[in-house]
């Protein structure tokens, strides 16, 4: 096993307005080309319950491809199922079925995909003949738990009343990230897009999480209120 120095990469303001332009102009694409499909999911009563576990089941299909070394099938494969996120929502309210549970659902259902399709770039760096890369573990395992943390984070601020959705790095530009960069260019220049990518992705996820914890901690101070320890 070869290791190599992992790159660095400090996202910048520029980043990340191209990874939200980009995650949007595939939103619109979408919205169009998928309306007949939420009108015929409306009219068929499907419910959205249904369409956020059919959409995890292909987030984590997509994790399990990456883990085989198949980046670039990996990629197109999340990019072209990745809008059932929009699906199951847009259902809910066109049939007046949104949810606390719902909610609750969706959010967990997130978390399982978002951990199939780290773990799945760490079992790649893990196990892959040519491109195993101890350090790149490093890094797609730090990536993994900053995701995890960041969602905590929000997850937490929600329960003492507050929201805590800031930050570089929301969930749709994560998704943006892992998919389309990956379906485009796959395993080029011997695999130093891809670790760029991972390597992005753990250091903004970093700064997200930091990010909450500091936005958090602000409005608390200035309002304290009378909590219970957490977890």
């Amino acid at each position: 096993m070869v290791d190599h120095v992992s790159p660095s990469t400090e996202p910048g303001p520029v980043t990340v307005a191209l990874m939200k332009a980009i995650w949007n102009a595939i939103v619109s694409g979408y919205l169009k080309v998928i309306a007949p499909v939420a009108d015929f999911l409306v009219a068929k009563r499907v419910r959205p319950n249904t369409i956020t576990t059919v959409g995890t089941i292909c987030t984590c299909t997509a994790g399990v491809i990456f883990a085989t070394g198949h980046i670039s099938v990996g990629g197109w494969f999340l990019g072209l199922t990745a809008l059932f996120d929009v699906l199951d929502g847009t259902v809910a309210r066109r049939t007046g079925t949104t949810t606390q549970f719902g909610a609750f659902y969706d959010s967990t259902l997130d978390r399982v995909a978002d951990g199939f399709l780290l773990g799945g770039l760490v079992v790649f760096y893990a196990t892959h003949p040519v491109h195993a890369n101890q350090a790149m573990v490093i890094v797609a395992t730090l990536a993994l738990i900053a995701t995890f943390l960041t969602s905590y984070t929000n997850a937490r601020a929600e329960g003492l009343g507050f929201s805590a959705r800031v930050g570089v790095l929301q969930r749709p530009e994560r998704i943006t990230l892992l998919a389309a960069p990956q379906a485009f260019f796959g395993l080029a220049l011997h695999g130093w897009v891809l670790a760029c990518i991972v390597t992005l992705l753990m250091t903004t996820a970093w700064i997200t999480f930091f990010q909450r914890m500091a936005y958090v901690h602000r409005i608390t101070t200035a309002a304290p209120t009378s909590t219970s320890p957490g977890e």
